[in-house]
């Protein structure tokens, strides 16, 4: 039996994006033909593999069994498909990027910007998570590099370490905690808004189960991202960490005060650079590696 992969990566962008309509967009055809591969793809193993009685479709027991192991011959399709690709020519065709969003952007984009000037024809996507939300989506869509706080190894990683990065609890000048004398108490801290960043992974951890260096108390607002996170420490809404590099000048300017906790207002973390050994490295990726452990 012919096995059509292209029925199978079918299926998996049906079940992915929730309905026919959406895996169609994704896979950049029309609906009908998206549907017709599905179809076709069950009289050929005659089994019904999806659930269509819904409004978003689901797959059936036999249809959870074919994805599996249909998605673990994709992989390896990709795999060759990309290892043929480079042996061609050594350049990928894409290469994606996922960075921890405490991390300096900056240092990204300038490494970025040295492939653009140097005419790399690799297409370049980066993303920007937070807290397991980076590991999460660099498993996900198969990513060939992170740039991460904390990760879970596998010996299909490889990392290697950046320089530290130390990070800083804050408040505002006019805040309540300001204004408090001596070293403050996990309950003095407890007692007021905590500002922390949503964990980005499909879970949205708003337990905080994801952030180590939370305090733990009832009161926490969850931010988008760190830029929103300062403007909210700016205007007062309550106390957080804070990478060092955004809110250095504000710490200077006096728009901003480091508070003193008795636990400890600052602490150091190093980043790392992860690359995916689930294939081999392409000419993009080894030389962006080069300038982002150089930068």
């Amino acid at each position: 039996m012919k096995l059509d992969l292209e029925a199978l990566a079918a299926l998996d962008a049906v079940v992915s994006h929730g309905s026919f309509a959406r895996a169609a967009e994704a896979l950049h055809k029309v609906t009908s033909a998206v549907s017709y591969q599905v179809k076709k793809l069950e009289e050929q193993l005659n089994l019904t593999l999806l659930d269509r009685s819904a409004y978003r479709v689901k797959l059936t027991p036999a249809g959870e069994a074919v994805l599996a192991e249909g998605r673990r011959l994709l992989r390896q399709a990709y795999q060759l498909e990309a290892l043929a690709q480079q042996l061609a020519s050594g350049w990928e065709a894409r290469l994606l990027v996922v960075v921890d969003g405490i991390l300096p952007l900056a240092d990204t984009l300038r490494a970025l910007k040295a492939l653009a000037d140097e005419g790399v024809p690799t297409r370049v996507q980066l993303k920007i998570e937070f807290l397991q939300g980076v590991q999460y989506r660099f498993e996900k869509e198969q990513a060939d590099l992170m740039l991460v706080k904390e990760y879970r190894p596998s010996n299909q990683m490889q990392a290697q370490a950046l320089d530290e990065i130390e990070c800083v609890l804050c408040v505002a000048p006019d805040h309540q905690l300001a204004h408090q004398s001596g070293p403050l108490s996990l309950d003095d801290l407890q007692a007021h808004v905590e500002l922390s960043v949503q964990d980005s992974s499909e879970r949205g951890d708003a337990a905080g189960a994801g952030d180590s260096h939370r305090f733990g108390g009832e009161r926490v607002f969850y931010l988008s991202g760190f830029v929103a996170k300062r403007q909210a420490l700016l205007m007062g809404m309550g106390y957080g960490w804070m990478p060092r590099y955004l809110v250095d000048e504000a710490l200077v300017a006096g728009q901003l005060l480091e508070l003193p906790y008795a636990g400890g207002s600052r602490f150091r973390f190093t980043p790392w650079l992860v690359q995916s050994l689930d294939r081999p490295a392409g000419r993009a990726r080894q030389r962006l590696v080069q300038l982002l452990a150089a930068s």
